[in-house]
């Protein structure tokens, strides 16, 4: 079973899948194609993709594509832990410009789902952290964009000092609607 939580943000859902132990380990299912069909959430998901993160307090993001490329992703820690951070940038959302954040942890196997028109980013909480996602879009570098990490419109809250970003995420503007 898969639990969905539903978050301060429209359309957004915190995944918990509910693990099955034994003398062995445990057992989880991490996707299920009816319980996404149930919600009207996309379940239709085009690319997977992993990034590895040697260091601490490595900051990724805000990243999104634009339309008509616009993409939903599942996000999970599957190694180490994060902290998560999406934005809604859907100008007819009751939740535009509103942030959301939440911890993705590999002993938890938690996972959040991110609908289409959202920014997303993420702050490692630990060394080599590894994060995956799944992608309704494939990815086109020309619709590729993002935030700056720290809007000040937005005053993300991250809890480590930054340690890493790449010069792309620094040098990304910050929200002018």
């Amino acid at each position: 079973m898969v639990i969905f939580t539903e978050t301060l943000l429209a359309d957004s859902f915190l995944i918990t899948p509910e693990k099955i132990d034994d003398e062995r380990g445990y057992f989880t299912r991490i996707f299920d194609k009816n319980e996404f069909k149930k919600r009207n959430l996309i379940y239709d998901f085009v690319q997977d993709s992993i990034s590895f993160n040697k260091t601490k307090g490595t900051i990724r993001g805000m990243h999104f594509q634009l339309a008509p490329f616009e993409e939903a992703k599942i996000v999970s820690c599957i190694n180490g832990k994060i902290f998560d951070v999406i934005i809604d940038l859907r100008d007819n959302s009751k939740t535009f410009k509103h942030w959301f954040n939440c911890e993705l942890d590999s002993k938890i196997g938690n996972m959040i789902y991110i609908p289409k028109g959202f920014a997303h980013g993420f702050q490692t909480l630990y060394d080599n952290s590894v994060v995956s996602y799944k992608m309704s879009e494939y990815f086109n570098p020309n619709s590729y964009t993002g935030l700056k990490w720290n809007d000040p419109l937005f005053c993300i809250k991250w809890p480590l000092k930054p340690t890493m970003i790449s010069k792309k995420d620094s040098s990304f503007p910050n929200f002018y609607i």
